[in-house]
């Protein structure tokens, strides 16, 4: 099984929500920068910054990878 980070995911949640990227960033401790840096699949958040945002969205962090849809 292959496994992706799905970093359209986070944007995706974040639209969702109409949550602009700094206001998602500052709910779950990060910059703006990191998190547009995730959402155009520049770089990976962590495990514990994947878990924050998949407790934000309510969500699994399966879904927030791409491996179960919601």
């Amino acid at each position: 099984m292959e496994y992706n980070f799905a970093n359209n995911k986070i944007a995706e949640l974040r639209k969702e929500k109409l949550l602009s990227q700094r206001q998602l960033a500052k709910e779950i401790g990060t910059s703006q920068a990191n998190l547009s840096r995730w959402e155009q699949g520049l770089n990976e958040p962590s495990i514990i910054e994947c878990w924050k945002i998949a407790d934000y969205f309510e969500v699994s962090i399966d879904v927030l990878c791409g491996r179960l849809e919601y």
